[in-house]
């Protein structure tokens, strides 16, 4: 499954803000039953980006 333009955007964007942070992008995953594109930044980290380009920090 492929990203959508907002997924890969905002991707982009928060990858730059946590590498400023000093966090490894540990992986990047897109959801195929949901289309929800997954961010595993350092050891626990998770960032879920939603198709329409919105996002959440997974606790």
């Amino acid at each position: 499954m492929i990203p959508t333009l907002e997924q890969k955007t905002q991707c982009f964007i928060l990858c730059c803000w946590l590498t400023k942070l000093y966090l490894p992008i540990s992986l990047v995953r897109v959801d195929e039953r949901t289309g929800n594109t997954f961010l595993l930044a350092g050891e626990e980290n998770i960032i879920e980006i939603y198709p329409n380009g919105k996002w959440r920090y997974v606790v």
